[in-house]
């Protein structure tokens, strides 16, 4: 069984909306690879983050903002005939983003992207105060290009 690609944008949002995880590559001044595991939101085709305002990730990313974000959901393995290794396969759903990050400053758009995040994992808003607000560090990735494919 072949995997097929996902073209409909309101499936395509239905993966990203059900994923807990995004890891998120990036490439070095070295040309060294790097990729973390983030928690994040995802509006208006957007993918917001936060982590803390210093870090390797945050220094990669001030001087080369472009990334590669992996995401995937459904893992199911499945196989024809127990007995066969080869007919065993995984199924899932999954999206590759290509974009860009760009810094969130304004305090107003840090606490709305913080709720992006929030709603996501719990399905409501908060309220910040501004020391934690001005202690992290939060930011969007404009999605310049996006893939999505399943199987099963």
């Amino acid at each position: 069984m072949r995997s097929k690609y996902v073209t409909k944008p309101s499936e395509i949002e239905d993966i990203l909306n059900k994923c807990d995880v995004c890891y998120v590559g990036m490439v070095d001044q070295n040309q060294e690879p790097y990729v973390v595991a983030l928690n994040y939101g995802y509006r208006d085709n957007c993918l917001y983050l936060h982590s803390a305002r210093t870090g390797r990730k945050i220094e990669i990313l001030k001087t080369n903002n472009k990334v590669c974000i992996a995401l995937s959901t459904d893992h199911r393995l499945r196989a024809q005939h127990e007995a066969v290794a080869c007919s065993y396969a995984m199924h899932y759903r999954s999206v590759v983003i290509h974009g860009h990050v760009e810094f969130i400053e304004d305090n107003d758009q840090k606490m709305e992207a913080l709720n992006i995040i929030m709603k996501h994992y719990t399905g409501h808003e908060f309220s910040y105060n501004l020391p934690a607000v001005r202690e992290v560090e939060v930011y969007k990735v404009i999605i310049e290009k996006i893939q999505a494919r399943q199987l099963g």
